[in-house]
């Protein structure tokens, strides 16, 4: 069994939050996948960021507010 370090991006409204996390992988049919804890983290960072509680989801991940772009070109 090894683990490897992964950042997941977790998006909720406007807000996203990167979050570092390990991989299990292992000779099951299941690998890879999160640890129980790693699952528990992510499900924090999305409802704080659902919530707005920002300050509570920067302590799990790296926090950003999304902005939509204007792609049309200007003459």
């Amino acid at each position: 069994m090894s683990e490897k370090t992964k950042i997941k991006l977790i998006r909720e409204g406007r807000y996203a939050a990167e979050v570092e996390v390990e991989l299990i992988e292992d000779d099951t049919g299941w690998a890879p996948y999160l640890s129980v804890s790693d699952a528990r983290k992510l499900d924090a960072v999305r409802s704080a960021l659902r919530a707005g509680r920002l300050g509570e989801a920067s302590a799990l991940g790296r926090v950003f507010e999304l902005q939509p772009v204007d792609h049309r070109e200007s003459a």
